[in-house]
């Protein structure tokens, strides 16, 4: 339980210490290149969402994913990661890994789908 509370308490202290810019332009990256992405969807007669609804593109749309934000995640890993040294003298893997997913895989994710369904529209 202390861990948790540790893991919350320094996932907050992120917001506002060292490298904070991260928070707006990680996201903003990775909102791009899922609009990026969406609008080819749309373009190429691919279906929205196809991810949860057609298992056989499944491998497909995470490789094409990943290819486009593994970069910012790395990127988003490896600054955590600086962040830890800097401000914590010590690097905690599974909190960098949390605050990679959530900067740049969630956004990507969240709007990838729906941008092709409204380009579709």
């Amino acid at each position: 339980m202390q861990d948790l509370a540790r893991t919350f308490e320094h996932l907050l202290g992120r917001l506002d210490g060292p490298l904070h810019f991260r928070f707006i332009f990680q996201p903003l990256m990775s909102a791009l290149f899922a609009i990026r992405d969406g609008r080819r969807d749309s373009r190429a007669g691919r279906k929205p969402f196809r991810l949860i609804t057609d298992p056989a593109q499944r491998r497909q749309v995470l490789l094409t994913g990943w290819k486009s934000v593994g970069k910012v995640f790395v990127i988003a890993f490896i600054l955590d990661a600086v962040y830890q040294f800097t401000v914590f003298r010590w690097f905690h893997p599974g909190q960098a890994l949390l605050v990679a997913l959530l900067l740049a895989i969630v956004p990507y994710s969240l709007l990838r789908g729906p941008v092709n369904w409204l380009t579709r529209r």
